[in-house]
């Protein structure tokens, strides 16, 4: 017969399971905002807001506004990992969830190009660079919440729950998009596409109401209570530990740049590249996340048995390897192998890295400059893929006459720096994290 388990320990259980699920709702309401973004670039931004460019050059500048997020995302890590550490996670993490509810709903409210002219991408830039302010801070926080409230044993499982916020948000944003997408072209381009971004606006009330009623990480509260913060965090990241900072960043450009081939350029491709109905690959990646909702825990619960570096490894090398499959099997111009490609692609070449990311990138760190060396790492190694990777996939297809293995080469050169950095890196899912 199974020990009985004590009360103390259901109270902890309880607490880091209230701790971790508000970690993914505020991650799922962050990510919703992000991606509508990136959705909204594929299909509207490239019309409404630079109508006079050609169709491909316009796409393109459309995904140039949606890299200026990424630009930002390393300036909102540095500021709010600063403040994470020396103040606490929790009044970050509510700081973050605001700026990106208000700029997404603000981006709802945009006059376009044909009322007000250049003025309408210029403040469509600078709302999108608020995301990535927002978004660059909100990582670090959520993950750390769970990461340092979770028993060691289960901090690759806990840790993997913000991370699900990906799928939820991705899944969330395909759908709003996808219903809206459903009106006739003029209906949808005259309003329509607006209401996904004004809907923000509700899931913003409900995440800051649910993210007042946290704890404050304890793991943090043990440092304060020594005295033990670091003066200046960012500063101490760079002198002390530059190496784990930079491994972790060659380690996210495989897992950031081909999860925005896969979700993003992918719906630019089969629409303006194949001719085919968009909703197809929105459909896509409706199940991928779908799908990532299990595959994600369960690699995160994974690295807490066989390690980190084992997981993110299988994860980059799968993504290397269907570099190639991935568009022969959209080419086939067929749903259901459309849906496959989407499939395999995200839960395993990309979800296998990501679930293992969060703790991975926290255990690399000691507790008083955690925020700001996980964030930092995170966030430079966005900029260098997720943020150039559709464009820099849309201009070789243009330079090639829409051929897609230049796309491909591209996705296992970020593959293999990412195999290097998490080979150099040490192994971490046994070590303790309170200092």
């Amino acid at each position: 017969m199974a020990a009985p388990v004590a009360p103390r320990d259901l109270e902890s259980r309880s607490e880091i399971v209230k701790v971790a699920a508000a970690s993914l709702i505020g991650t799922s309401i962050e990510w919703y905002d992000f991606f509508l973004y990136g959705t909204a670039a594929a299909l509207v931004f490239n019309k409404l807001f630079f109508p006079t460019f050609a169709p491909l050059a316009g796409t393109m500048a459309a995904f140039a506004t949606y890299a200026v997020g990424f630009v930002a995302r390393p300036i909102g890590g540095i500021v709010f990992g600063h403040y994470g550490d020396k103040l606490g996670r929790k009044t970050m993490l509510y700081l973050t969830l605001l700026i990106m509810g208000l700029a997404t709903t603000a981006i709802g409210l945009l006059p376009t190009y044909a009322s007000i002219g250049i003025w309408a991408p210029i403040l469509l830039v600078a709302m999108r660079l608020l995301q990535g302010l927002g978004i660059g801070g909100e990582w670090g926080g959520a993950v750390l919440m769970a990461i340092e409230h979770a028993p060691a044993h289960r901090r690759g499982f806990y840790g993997s729950w913000p991370q699900m916020g990906v799928a939820i948000g991705l899944l969330l944003s395909t759908l709003a998009f996808r219903h809206f997408s459903g009106y006739p072209e003029a209906t949808f381009l005259a309003w329509a596409w607006r209401v996904p971004f004004l809907l923000s606006f509700i899931l913003l009330a409900v995440g800051l109401w649910i993210r007042h009623r946290l704890a404050e990480s304890p793991v943090f509260q043990r440092l304060k209570g020594r005295k033990g913060e670091a003066r200046m965090p960012v500063i101490e990241v760079f002198r002390g530990h530059m190496r784990p900072m930079l491994l972790a960043t060659g380690a996210r450009l495989a897992e950031n740049g081909l999860f925005y081939i896969f979700t993003t350029f992918s719906l630019t491709y089969v629409a303006s590249q194949l001719k085919l109905d968009r909703n197809i690959a929105l459909n896509g990646l409706l199940v991928a996340s779908a799908c990532s909702l299990i595959t994600v825990p369960a690699w995160g619960a994974i690295s807490d048995r066989i390690g980190r570096r084992p997981v993110y490894l299988l994860g980059a090398v799968a993504g290397g390897v269907l570099a190639f499959p991935f568009f022969w099997l959209l080419e086939t111009g067929q749903a259901g192998l459309i849906w496959l490609a989407l499939v395999l692609a995200m839960t395993i070449g990309h979800d296998a890295m990501y679930a293992a990311q969060s703790s991975f990138f926290a255990e690399l760190f000691p507790t008083r400059v955690r925020y700001s060396g996980a964030s930092l790492a995170s966030q430079l190694g966005s900029v260098f893929s997720g943020g150039l990777s559709p464009l820099i996939a849309t201009a070789l297809l243009a330079r090639t006459g829409g051929k897609s293995w230049p796309v491909s080469l591209y996705m296992v050169a970020l593959v293999l720096i990412t195999v290097v950095s998490v080979w150099l890196s040490r192994e971490t899912h046994k070590q303790a994290i309170d200092d």
